[in-house]
């Protein structure tokens, strides 16, 4: 609709997040929209500063370090270590999606993000996210061939294959974040331009929207909703069948099995856990949306490389090799 000065009350795309809709006519690169943080308290935003940076500086290290002690060493011929470094490199682009821009907004006084910059930021969160969910169900697969058969584990996970799995994990991460972008991309948008989130995510966006979004809404909860149902049944259905082969096991190997297990259900467990609070209701934003958002974007890729190393002599290994390797020690037995 116009105003009587001339001004839209609406707009599409990229010109709703102006500041204000009478500037609705400057180009993409100049409209920008707030973004709403964690806290108001001055105090509170400072020391997350300082807690995220050191989430993010350990985030960087240990992904890099599992990528590079696996790449640079025989491990990358095992299919769960292949899958593992992988599965780092996925966190490290997930979480350097958000985590950069909501440490450096922690100290700006006016917290916005332009127009594109919002739209690059929802595609590659989903399209890195989408990866790690197939790549985590990819993991449990290989459990289940290891475990259940073990005799043709070699067969069946043969490098060709797990190097398809890969590709199909960037393959279904692409149509995620795709049907994810395609939902708001051609919204029309208009006042206010807030979003109230730490970083641009469907459901924060469709509260901008100068139209009715429920449909919308349940083709959000279609999309993440049973894309995160559905790969996690099958985690579920292959655990079954290990925790089926493993009751006929003495004590001691079925301790054994079990634990190359346990750090996958670790991490499955932290990375779906708040997808499911996030994505399985109606298409409303709850303030408890930016807490467990934490688990996904800063947690689970902050402790993923410590839950796979802690107990793994395997990658201590590795890395103990690489640091000997680095600083021109002697390796110890």
């Amino acid at each position: 609709m116009e105003n009587d000065d001339g001004s839209q009350t609406g707009s599409t795309g990229g010109e709703g997040f102006s500041e204000t809709i009478s500037r609705r006519h400057l180009d993409d690169c100049d409209n920008y929209e707030n973004i709403g943080g964690l806290s108001q308290k001055k105090e509170i935003e400072v020391l997350c500063f300082f807690l995220f940076l050191l989430c993010y500086i350990v985030i960087l290290i240990g992904n890099l370090l599992v990528m590079i002690s696996i790449t640079c060493s025989q491990l990358i011929n095992q299919p769960l270590y292949f899958f593992l470094s992988y599965l780092s490199l996925s966190d490290l682009c997930y979480t350097s999606t958000v985590t950069p821009k909501l440490i450096t907004d922690l100290l700006a006084v006016k917290k916005t993000i332009s127009y594109n910059g919002c739209m690059t930021q929802l595609f590659t969160m989903n399209f890195f996210g989408g990866m790690e969910v197939f790549i985590l169900t990819g993991m449990a697969y290989d459990r289940y061939v290891a475990i259940c058969k073990p005799l043709h584990y070699t067969v069946i996970m043969t490098r060709q294959k797990c190097a398809a799995m890969i590709a199909a994990s960037c393959a279904g991460g692409f149509l995620h974040s795709s049907g994810q972008f395609l939902l708001v991309i051609f919204l029309p948008y208009c006042g206010p331009n807030e979003i109230d989130h730490y970083f641009c995510d469907v459901y924060p966006l469709l509260k901008l929207a100068c139209t009715d979004t429920s449909r919308i809404g349940l083709l959000v909860i279609a999309n993440s909703g049973l894309m995160s149902l559905v790969t996690f049944a099958v985690l579920l259905i292959s655990y079954a069948m290990i925790l089926y082969t493993v009751r006929s096991y003495s004590v001691k190997n079925r301790r054994k099995a079990l634990s190359t297990c346990s750090s996958h259900i670790t991490v499955v467990a932290l990375f779906f856990a708040p997808l499911f609070f996030i994505y399985f209701r109606p298409a409303t934003t709850l303030p408890e949306d930016k807490v467990f958002a934490l688990f996904y974007t800063i947690i689970a890729p902050m402790l993923n490389p410590l839950i796979y190393t802690l107990r793994n002599m395997e990658m201590k290994n590795a890395i103990k090799k690489l640091w000997c390797h680095i600083t021109g020690r002697k390796e110890m037995n």
